[in-house]
């Protein structure tokens, strides 16, 4: 039987590791082993890991101990904790508190008193407070009473939002009974939003939150190349609509040009979209404000886009289709008005209603997101102009 490794040598064997290789290597370790290090990982790449682990697959198979190391990452602001450094009695005055200031070896860690009553957090206590007060003060008389406080168990997404609208650089958190059980430095809930916008950007064009810059090329690869194959397919529908109208750009042959001109602007108009509502999934704001709303101001916002933008674009095909010799060069610029304003505007809704779409059958919204987004705002865009352009002048 093979000695255990430190956990020192385990986290350095499994540091730049995909997901599964990484699994396969804490397969090999103790239960307790295998939690320790989990721990130390960020928590979406050790939540990544843990599906990997042995038996994760297969509920029947599992084993309770890699089932309880997986469960124990799960993201609850209980994890963050850290103890308060600076906690009070509600009866102590604001000299003695400047006494147990003056005292403290991790004052520079100090931005807030806690005051308790027993062990209840019942108020807390900033250092310009306990500055501006009278030395025989009670802090029960300065302190902000009812502060905002985690409860624990609560989810760090949940803890984020709350910070978001908030900006405390420090939150306590307590029991269900209101104790104080330590606090959370805001910068730590912070971190938690860098990773999920980071990973995000990747995730909108088909790459994994997991992959980093150290990932090994086979596991790059193994993650980018499902959603490349996913693309193609995309392609091919934009492709088979172009190929409908095939005769219509044969003659008349200035749409071609501005095929990928109309493409353009509804997939920028989309990605638009689209950017501002996985925002507000990942804020929490669809929470509270209402989709229908959201998508009204896209539609708007696309026709809007769209009416300005066709102009341009109208002007440009009349002056190409007449330098062209083409016979109804006015008549193919009020096409591309029409069919750019119709473009901008479908393509708001696609990007809004995408993410909510893969949101709701249980899907990542971000993941691959653009990548059919492109699609339908190219099959409408082009298919609408070809279908404009052969109506009317064929």
């Amino acid at each position: 039987m093979a000695a255990p490794q430190s956990s020192e040598s385990a986290r350095d064997a499994v540091d730049g590791q995909s997901p599964d290789e990484a699994a396969r290597t804490l397969g090999r370790l103790p239960p307790e082993q295998i939690k320790t290090l989990l721990g130390q990982m960020p928590h979406d790449e050790a939540l990544a890991v843990a599906a990997q682990l042995p038996g994760a697959a297969n509920a029947q198979s599992k084993d309770d101990a890699t089932e309880a190391a997986a469960s124990d990452i799960d993201a609850a602001i209980d994890e963050l904790l850290q103890p308060a450094p600076a906690v009070l009695d509600s009866t102590k005055t604001a000299a003695e508190a400047v006494a147990f200031l003056v005292q403290s070896e991790a004052v520079a860690e100090i931005t807030y008193i806690f005051i308790v009553d027993g062990e209840k957090l019942v108020g807390v206590v900033g250092m310009r407070d306990i500055v501006l007060a009278k030395p025989g003060q009670p802090l029960a008389d300065i302190m902000v009473r009812e502060p905002f406080a985690f409860k624990s168990g609560t989810g760090v997404d949940a803890a984020v939002r709350a910070a978001l609208a908030r900006h405390y650089p420090v939150y306590p958190a307590v029991d269900d009974a209101g104790r104080l059980l330590g606090c959370v430095r805001g910068w730590q809930l912070f971190q938690r939003v860098v990773v999920e916008v980071t990973g995000q950007a990747g995730a909108q064009v088909g790459v994994s939150r997991e992959e980093q810059v150290t990932t090994p090329i086979l596991g790059a690869f193994r993650m980018r190349h499902p959603w490349l194959q996913v693309n193609l397919l995309t392609a091919f529908a934009a492709a088979f609509v172009v190929s409908m109208f095939e005769d219509t750009i044969t003659q008349i042959v200035a749409l071609a040009a501005f095929l990928p001109v109309l493409a353009g602007q509804s997939g920028n108009t989309g990605c638009q979209a689209l950017a501002i509502t996985l925002r507000g999934l990942t804020l929490g704001q669809l929470d509270e404000y209402p989709v229908r709303k959201l998508l009204r101001k896209e539609i708007l916002l696309g026709a809007l886009n769209g009416v300005v933008v066709g102009v341009v674009a109208g002007l440009a095909m009349w002056l190409y289709a007449s330098y062209s010799g083409e016979p109804n060069a006015f008549m193919l610029g009020l096409v591309i008005l029409v069919a750019m304003v119709g473009a901008c505007t479908g393509s708001g809704i696609f990007g809004v209603i995408v993410p909510l779409t893969l949101k709701r059958f249980g899907a990542d919204p971000a993941m691959a997101s653009s990548i059919f987004l492109t699609t339908f705002t190219d099959i409408l865009g082009m298919g609408l102009m070809l279908f404009l352009a052969s109506a009317i002048l064929l």
